[in-house]
């Protein structure tokens, strides 16, 4: 078991369930309503230890999750929630050893999914037209994770960048974007990807979808264009009390994922959409009658009712 060390984050949560990120730097001391001490004291304290503080109160001190890191750490823009993350990495095949292309940094949440996800054999290409976004980034991705072995977060466009890649033919593997009109250069997308690549868009608004899905369909090489919201409720369970959570994690935005085919044969107006074939993931019928889904042909099921 790793003991606490100097320079790190820990997360202390108090009786009420109230949570205090704090980076271990030595001399200095947590001060709160519930009483302070000195953070040298944290030093070489096993993960997991309650700490007491000037008034008697008891702090359990844990290292932060990423979702907590995601929630509490310094921002200079809306952060991505925990909840969307997911939803990028898994939605998105954010896999071991991949090459990975960010626009919009923002606070670096998305970032360190990234990185996580992609681990030591991958990297992630971060790009933002804001300074301080890069440098609050940098900052929060660093504090987080320690080293910055497989990322760069650089203060660029990401059209260029991605017109440069496909110029060389160094193509990525995924694309993620949190930028507000990304429809604009889905072209660049187009000829960076590799082909059977995902771009991956989290954009928060209704309007900002539909442009960005019809941009995709005008395109014509990307296919399985999906929208889909995350909302995440939680409850409270007591013993006489099992109720859903008077406050829940709502609307945050909508996550649109697309991939890339290579240029389809035929007339350039054939039927094909592009799309999932509705929300729910269900496959439906074959031609023959037979359910993807149950093995049951139609006349099978007819059979059984009569």
């Amino acid at each position: 078991m790793r003991p606490f060390e100097s320079g790190e984050h820990v997360l202390f949560v108090d009786k009420r369930g109230r949570l205090y990120l704090v980076k271990l730097v030595a001399g200095k001391r947590f001060n709160s309503h519930t009483g302070h001490f000195e953070l040298d004291e944290v030093v070489g304290l096993p993960e997991g230890s309650w700490v007491t503080t000037s008034r008697g109160n008891l702090l359990l001190a844990i290292r932060p999750t990423m979702g907590d890191y995601t929630r509490l750490m310094p921002r200079t823009a809306t952060v991505v929630y925990p909840k969307d993350l997911g939803g990028i990495i898994i939605n998105g095949d954010i896999f071991p050893g991949a090459t990975v292309v960010e626009a919009g940094c923002g606070s670096g949440a998305v970032t360190i999914a990234l990185m996580r996800a992609v681990g030591p054999e991958g990297f992630v290409h971060s790009f933002d037209l804001r300074q301080d976004m890069v440098d609050r980034a940098t900052q929060n991705v660093s504090d987080m994770a320690g080293k910055l072995d497989n990322v760069s977060i650089q203060l660029g466009d990401v059209s260029e960048a991605l017109a440069e890649r496909a110029k060389s033919g160094e193509l990525v593997d995924r694309i993620v974007f949190d930028m507000p009109e990304p429809w604009g250069i889905v072209d660049q997308v187009a000829e960076a990807l590799v082909p059977g690549g995902i771009l991956v868009s989290f954009l928060p608004t209704v309007l900002q979808i539909r442009d960005l899905s019809e941009a995709l369909r005008t395109n014509g090489r990307f296919v399985q264009i999906e929208t889909t919201e995350s909302l995440v409720r939680s409850w409270t369970v007591a013993n006489r009390s099992v109720r859903p959570d008077h406050r829940m994690v709502g609307h945050t935005g909508f996550l649109t994922t697309a991939r890339l085919a290579q240029p389809k044969p035929g007339k350039p107006d054939d039927d094909y959409s592009g799309e999932s074939p509705d929300s729910s993931g269900e496959s439906g019928e074959s031609e023959s009658g037979a359910s993807d889904q149950s093995g049951q042909s139609e006349s099978t099921s007819n059979d059984s009712e009569g």
